[in-house]
């Protein structure tokens, strides 16, 4: 075999910056010499390659078989020269015949270079799917490396892997600058010619969930469960938790101390406001917590296969229960499955509110 120890070096090197196995990479190399050996040797592709990466070497071998009179050179070999190489050449024998790396040319090289940097960018790609699956559906912490200044558009890496952020999954009105952490939730993976894409977002509701389940320990450990989410990013989030243990307060577990918990994930946010409500199999109980921080008089079931129902409020509580743009009572009704109309207690209805009542 012939030494080639920068070789086996080089490709070394690859595998600690880059991650790329080595024995991939030499997998892909066997395919250049294969590839160059058919260019030269008139589609001759039958080779035998041998690389040994512990001993520093190589050697690429064509073979073809033993004949009496040569009618293609690049298939056959005349058994008179087969014998210089093998006293046991016989017709019709195949023969391995040594090849020196110059019988290549600038061909061979060209093409191994080329199926090597195209086997070093699907080794890459390969690492990246492997990243992202490992983090999909979960919560992970990227650096932003740049920002599109035109479209708002961030490049963030985490581990090895690299990924944008849409504007659109950027939470309300936050800037983020080269250099920023941030926490993104690896909503899922979509593969495509240009390799593995991770699709990354700060504004999908269940973004929320994992903050939550790294924030509470009771969460994480199954004593408390989030029952459903509703959120409008960067202004609203409504949470309903609940807990099989009595003893367990389930929305005091998610705030923590003084809001310790909470606060952390409204930071985390934005200043995003957060509603946290007790989760209730009776949809009167459920939907007016859910209409929290307005207090609600009562609760009437108009439909309850069309889960339709009517929430009555203290006329100084209407415009709390309806919310800006009736956030509020909508963001209430995609945390229930409910559909809910807000009527204040009087009946008396003020000239502007008719139309942001119902949700």
């Amino acid at each position: 075999m012939a030494s080639n120890k920068e070789l086996f070096e080089a490709l070394r090197l690859l595998e600690k910056e880059k991650g790329i196995p080595v024995d991939y990479m030499i997998s892909q190399i066997k395919r250049a010499i294969v590839s160059a050996c058919k260019n030269l040797y008139g589609g001759n592709e039958n080779v035998d390659i041998k690389m040994d990466p512990e001993k520093n070497a190589f050697a690429v071998k064509i073979i073809k078989t033993v004949v009496e009179e040569v009618e293609d050179e690049n298939f056959e070999i005349a058994l008179e020269d087969a014998k210089l190489i093998s006293k046991r050449a016989a017709v019709g024998k195949e023969l391995s015949i040594s090849l020196e790396p110059k019988k290549f040319g600038r061909i061979a090289v060209q093409t191994a270079r080329s199926v090597i940097r195209q086997g070093i960018r699907d080794g890459e790609k390969g690492q990246m799917l492997v990243e992202f699956q490992s983090k999909q559906q979960e919560i992970a912490t990227a650096t932003v490396e740049r920002v599109d200044p035109v479209t708002g558009n961030a490049t963030i890496r985490f581990g090895k892997a690299e990924a944008v952020l849409p504007k659109s999954e950027q939470i309300g009105d936050e800037v983020l600058k080269e250099g920023d952490t941030i926490k993104i939730y690896v909503a899922g993976v979509k593969e495509s010619d240009r390799g593995p894409r991770a699709i990354i977002s700060r504004t999908h509701p269940e973004f929320v969930k994992r903050l939550f389940e790294k924030e509470v320990p009771e969460i994480f450990d199954g004593i408390v469960e989030i029952k459903s989410i509703s959120r409008e990013a960067g202004s609203r989030t409504k949470m309903a938790v609940y807990s099989e243990d009595s003893e367990v307060d389930a929305v005091g577990a998610c705030i923590g101390t003084r809001g310790a918990r909470v606060n952390a994930i409204v930071d985390e946010l934005g200043g995003e406001k957060i509603d946290i409500v007790l989760y209730s199999d009776d949809p009167v109980a459920y939907v007016s917590a859910a209409l929290s921080p307005a207090s609600v008089v009562g609760v009437e079931i108009i439909d309850i296969d069309a889960k339709s129902c009517k929430a009555t409020v203290p006329d100084s509580q209407l415009s709390l229960a309806i919310g800006n743009k009736g956030q509020n009572v909508r963001l209430a009704a995609k945390l229930t499955g409910w559909k809910i109309d807000i009527r204040p207690e009087s009946g008396f209805w003020g000239e502007d509110t008719g139309d942001e009542s119902e949700a």
